[in-house]
């Protein structure tokens, strides 16, 4: 008894020699989501000249709080402009007692007076949040 194997040509498929792209475009619209999603994190509409200073780069998450100083000292909360110093203090109690604490960011106007960011630096520590951070622009090169 023996096999008898058809080895003829006939029967196959003939090589392909188009590259699949499906793959690809599936990889890059995945990319392509994930980038519409971080870019409005990143971004704050309330246009301020930040400090020139070198820094080490963080990543931004998107539970961190961010708060603004623009140059005539009025203070923002994300977007939203505060109307006084006790409702950013009551705002950050609210983020204070948060578990994990998220990190306070300050944007502050590289011409603002340095008592109207004081005022935001004061107000974060007098509620205890452990996290603060500068956000500031790199040197030129």
């Amino acid at each position: 008894m023996a096999i008898n194997f058809n080895t003829s040509q006939a029967d196959e498929d003939p090589l392909l020699a188009q590259i699949n792209t499906t793959p690809l475009v599936d990889v890059m619209l995945v990319l392509l989501i994930i980038f519409l999603i971080t870019v409005p994190v990143v971004n704050s509409s309330i246009v301020v000249s930040l400090p020139r200073e070198s820094n080490q780069i963080q990543e931004e998450r998107t539970e961190n709080v961010i708060i603004t100083v623009d140059a005539a000292g009025a203070v923002y909360w994300a977007d939203t402009r505060l109307p006084d110093q006790k409702t950013l203090i009551e705002l950050l109690n609210k983020v204070a007692v948060m578990t994990p604490q998220p990190e306070v960011h300050i944007r502050g106007d590289a011409r603002a007076d340095y008592e109207a960011v004081g005022r935001v630096v004061y107000a974060v520590q007098q509620t205890g949040i452990a996290k603060l951070g500068f956000i500031t622009e790199p040197p030129p090169r």
